[in-house]
């Protein structure tokens, strides 16, 4: 093996090395010349770090293709230049004499350097600078350590992340990555009102999407200043002491008051830059000094390596409190972090989908065929992997771990391979390693292939689209099926109710029925009827199991994944008409205010008389409902049902009106619908809102959830699943309240109902201008935050922390759609708990009455009357005992852990919704080849604009700097922008990347007129000019040259396909423009 010899002389240092039998000997000779011109590190103390810095340039068994492709400028040079190189030394190690002999002594710090190949470590003792010390001869002392080179710092270990978390020095949180710069991360906490921005892949340290970390706040004089914020003057006359004292410590920590975290103990300063990757700009209020406040936490060494990375905590922000109380003392300033460990890891790190990086493969390949070095030494063989998020950075997959078909395609030169789909999941991210390692799990196919396309979707947000097994089919009945006689007794049989339900034309798992009747002229009793899927679903049973993991239905525009078989679904449970069927049935008596006087619920036996359309509904309402008749069961005739939609209609007017006096907020706009033809691919789309039909159903499904969730939470307060919306962004809401007031429109924000009502008089306004009003109605969404489930036991404020902004109520859950929501099961099963209780209870009490007694027993559970003596009444809480058990109503813990689970599956379904929107559009514009229309402008600029599309209802860019044969001139102080054709040659701005310019043909797709006249005088569907194909006539009359563009400008676009086989599916918008130089 071998061995070093380190000769000293004091402090001053000098290494040589010495060859052995492992064959240093020969690279050394090779190297030495090399080794002269380094330059020697030097600690902060004076002490040579040469050993260390020798150590960290052994040769590492890096893949040249992350040399080539994966690293940042800065550091692939000097990954490249000390690849394969063998090199160490010792430092001079002063000791002193400790019962005469020699050791260390306690307070010196070790720090260790390894020899991959040799196995031979090297520790170099660094001494405090207070320690007194003898200098006797150099000692070497080997062990086994892993010196390759460190991208990242540490991960803190659980037991430190935990404690800190206690004590709030730390703070969880949720990890989101900005889709345009992934630079750039945000974590919302929950009680602050900004979200804090995590910058730079260091801060990140690793983190994936949605990966729940701990994160160390920034001390705020390193918090960048937020996009368009005016700085307020401070008063300090209006700060409480509390407010001051936070104030005072944030600055004083700012200068420099920090200690060491007691768990680390060396810190290595540092400057280090962020290179955000070609391409990306930085869109969000990040600026480079948001930087500088981090540089002494990096720990990144010169040569662009970490060293040992020690965390500070003293000089962050101390707690949560002291976070909101910065965050409202410094409005103008966007607070930031770091991640210091991922606590719960995603499971989008499963779930990943890309294109192999064949062509960088074969080069690299071809590289290495060239080099006899790396031939001789061969290094490890990968390939990358291109994920299709943009919030997933680069891969690298190791080419002997790919699928065997995969590897022989590639061996065989195939390069189809790299317009395949293919899954994969992250295995590894160490700090040594600047991106990740994954494996590959399947190959969908190609990516211009639709069925491709899903499977992909579906794969990337993990949704089950498995068939169910037979033990969970097993755990239906028997066919044919009938109601057990035991639940015609001892349930309300509603089959005499004209009973009806309205749901799309298509569907085929009905979930809900209504029913109405006159008591008076003045009073009607309205009764939804819920499918009691509890019934068929019991507990711990693989079929429960099952469908909490599916969590939810997914619909697929033409197809759908059921949550439950399709024999439960859509028949056993499915409220099908014309056939008896079990339901939850509650039942108001409302009078001509849309007061509700007094309710009823209870298990029942329905049977609905007919399957109403939404189409169906409206026509009712409207009076023209002739001759379109689906088929009528039972004894009933077609006047009852119209008679009862009328009625229904009538009163879901007036509780509409009432909900928004009462606060409730509309953010209604229209949604994008495709038409398919028959062999399922889309020909056009169209923009369509919802009907009055729509509307009478919701107001009633409204009110059905809000009775369940008083009902349930009245009878177990700790145990019930509900759901809140919070309050939107303050910051976003503001914004927004700016860019209208911006365009001469007046918005309040200060309430939900002052918002609602600002709204309706902006739509009143634009009643001429549709498509504004939708682009401000898409804007208002931006500030509003997710709904979502959660246990009532764990919420901290019986008030705020449980109401929903939007509905403008105290409290909500979902209880209407048992068939394809997990969560409205579980309210099933506790809303049968309480209403078995409040029989046992009151039974009891009717026993132990005196007879002669006439005081009226009022439903303590279920009634519309609260009568908290009785909920707390002995006799109660025993009743709800016992029905808890029977009915297995879960426990705090379990219960929220469903919620958190059911989040996760609504939030994966609507990346689903939006990826197969993407999908289609992507589908009917490759069809089309070029679609011609009207685009809005959103936002202007010297470098881009932003565009919205209301024939598609979405927005993109048109970037025009460094265009070659454009003229851009930016008039900052009216906002305006002028476009001419330029017929010389564009000279390169000097700032600008080399290969960073455009032709004008990527921003512009122009036409010359009398082309046009000609092409539409012959009939030809063909621009000659632009070698373009439409399948449609062209009714877009394009601009002309030069054109100019202001904020809310209309100008005419091209849009067209990208992607597919070569990349993430996109959709590019090019200015349609004419002119006689083309």
């Amino acid at each position: 093996m071998g061995g070093l010899i380190a000769e000293s002389s004091g402090f001053a240092t000098h290494t040589e090395e010495f060859s052995a039998e492992n064959g240093f000997n020969n690279y050394n000779n090779n190297s030495s010349n090399k080794k002269k011109k380094r330059r020697s590190r030097r600690s902060k103390h004076g002490y040579s770090l040469s050993a260390c810095s020798s150590a960290s340039e052994i040769c590492m068994d890096e893949p040249s293709l992350l040399a080539n492709h994966a690293m940042p400028n800065e550091h692939h040079e000097h990954q490249h230049q000390h690849q394969n190189q063998y090199n160490s030394g010792v430092s001079s190690i002063p000791s002193m004499y400790v019962n005469g002999e020699t050791a260390a002594p306690d307070n010196q710090k070790q720090q260790y350097f390894a020899h991959e190949n040799s196995g031979v470590t090297f520790s170099i003792s660094s001494p405090e600078p207070d320690v007194r010390v003898e200098p006797v001869e150099p000692v070497l002392i080997t062990r086994q350590i892993d010196c390759r080179p460190k991208y990242f710092p540490p991960h803190w270990s659980a037991e430190a992340v935990s404690k800190l978390l206690e004590e709030g020095s730390l703070l969880r949180a949720i990890f989101r990555v900005n889709a345009y710069n992934r630079q750039e991360a945000y974590c919302k906490i929950d009680g602050v009102q900004t979200d804090v921005l995590i910058i730079g892949e260091d801060a990140q340290n690793r983190a994936i999407e949605g990966d729940t970390v701990a994160i160390i706040i920034d001390p705020p004089s390193s918090w960048p200043r937020m996009k368009g914020s005016i700085d307020a003057p401070y008063n300090s006359a209006s700060r409480n002491l509390r407010q001051q004292e936070v104030l005072t410590h944030a600055q004083d920590s700012s200068k420099g008051k920090t200690k060491v975290n007691p768990e680390c103990e060396n810190v290595s300063s540092s400057k280090y830059s962020v290179f955000p990757e070609n391409g990306t700009h930085c869109e969000n209020e990040c600026s480079s000094g948001a930087l500088s406040g981090n540089s002494h936490v990096n720990g990144v060494s010169d040569n662009g390596y970490y060293n040992d990375y020690q965390p500070l905590v003293s000089d962050s922000v101390d707690s949560l409190e002291d976070l909101c109380i910065l965050v409202s003392l410094l409005p103008s300033k966007r607070p930031t972090g770091r991640v210091v460990s991922v606590i719960e890891r995603s499971l989008r790190r499963d779930n990943v989908v890309g294109f192999l990086s064949v062509n960088q493969w074969i080069f690299s390949q071809e590289s290495k065929r060239k080099d006899f070095r790396k031939n001789k030494h061969k290094s490890n063989d990968y390939i990358l992997l291109i994920p299709i998020d943009p919030k997933f950075t680069k891969m690298m997959i190791p080419v002997r771990n790919l699928p065997g078909s995969i590897k022989k395609r590639l061996e065989s030169g195939d390069l189809t391979v790299e317009t395949d789909l293919i899954a994969a999941k992250i295995v590894d991210w160490s700090e040594e390693s600047h991106i990740p390692e994954a494996c590959v799990i399947q190959n969908f196919g190609r990516g211009s292939d639709i069925e491709a396309q899903i499977a992909a979707i579906l794969f990337e947000n993990a949704v089950d689209a498995s068939e169910f097994s037979a033990e969970v089919l097993s755990c239906l009945p028997h066919s044919p099926w009938k109601i057990p006689q035991e639940e015609l007794q001892s349930r309300k049989d509603l089959r005499n109710l004209c009973i009806f339900t309205i749901d799309p034309a298509t569907a085929t798992d009905l979930d809900d029925a209504l029913s109405v009747q006159r008591l008076s002229n003045d009073v009607f009793r309205v009764g939804v009827h819920i499918a009691d899927v509890s019934y068929f679903v019991q507990p711990d049973t693989p079929l429960d199991i099952d469908a909490q993991i599916r969590s939810t239905s997914v619909y697929l525009l033409q197809s759908k994944l059921p949550m439950l078989p399709p024999m439960l679904s859509e028949n056993l449970a499915s409220l099908n008409p014309g056939v008896d069927r079990l339901a939850f049935s509650i039942f108001w008596d409302i009078n001509s205010a849309g007061e509700v006087l007094d309710r009823w619920i209870d298990r029942t036996i329905i049977q609905s008389c007919t399957k109403l359309s939404y189409e169906h509904a409206q026509k009712i309402i409207e009076g023209s409902f002739e001759n379109d008749y689906p088929h009528l069961y039972g004894k009933f005739e077609w006047s009852d049902v119209i008679k009862s939609v009328k009625n229904l209609h009538e009163i879901s007017k007036v509780l509409k009106e009432n909900r928004f006096k009462s606060g409730a907020l509309s953010l209604e706009s229209p949604k994008l619908v495709f038409l398919f033809n028959e062999e399922g691919i889309p020909y056009d789309s169209l923009l369509a809102g919802r009907i009055d039909s729509n509307f009478l159903v919701e107001e009633f499904m409204l009110l059905a959830n809000r009775t369940a969730a008083e009902v349930i939470t009245r009878a177990y307060p700790s145990c019930a699943l509900l759901r809140r919306h919070p309050e939107p962004n303050v910051r976003k809401l503001r914004e927004f309240e700016s860019f209208c007031n911006k365009h001469g429109l007046k918005l309040d924000i200060s309430s939900s109902s002052h918002l609602h009502n600002s709204l309706e008089h902006i739509k009143e306004e634009l009643k001429y201008d549709s498509v504004l009003f939708d682009i401000l109605m898409s804007y208002a969404v931006r500030p509003m935050q997710l709904a979502a489930y959660f246990c009532s036991g764990e919420s901290k404020d019986t008030n705020s922390d449980r109401c929903h902004y939007a509905l403008a109520v105290p409290l909500y859950t979902h209880f209407t759609s048992p068939l394809r929501r997990y969560p409205d099961i579980v309210v099933h099963r506790t809303l049968a708990a309480a209403i078995k209780a409040e029989d046992i209870y009151l039974k009891g009490k009717r026993m132990s009455r005196n007879p002669t007694e006439e005081k009226v027993l009022y439903r303590c559970f279920t009634g519309v009357h609260l009568d908290r003596d009785a909920i707390e009444s002995v006799e109660a809480q025993e009743a709800l005992f016992i029905s808890s058990s029977k009915y297995k109503v879960p426990c705090t813990k379990t219960l929220a852990d469903v919620a958190s689970h059911c989040n996760e599956k609504k939030l994966a379904t609507r990346r689903v919704k939006d990826a197969m929107d993407k999908l289609y559009t992507w589908v009917l514009l490759k069809k089309k080849e070029i679609l011609y229309s009207e685009a809005r402008v959103l936002g202007v600029g010297p470098r881009f604009m932003s565009i919205y599309i209301p024939k598609l209802a979405i927005e993109r860019r048109i970037h025009y700097d460094e265009v070659e044969g454009l003229t851009v001139e930016w008039l900052e102080a009216t906002s305006t922008l002028m476009l001419s054709q330029s017929t010389k040659h564009k000279r390169p701005n000097r700032k600008s990347s080399p290969g960073k310019s455009r032709t004008l043909e990527e921003v512009a797709l122009i036409v010359n007129p009398i082309e046009m006249v000609f092409s539409q005088h012959c009939g030809v569907e063909e621009h000659i000019g632009s070698g373009d194909v439409s399948e449609v006539v062209i009714s877009q009359e394009p601009a002309v040259f030069p054109l100019t563009v202001h904020l809310l400008s209309t100008i005419p676009v091209a849009l067209h396909a990208i992607g597919g086989d070569d990349g993430p599916l996109d959709f590019v918008a090019r200015l349609y423009l004419s002119s006689y130089f083309h």
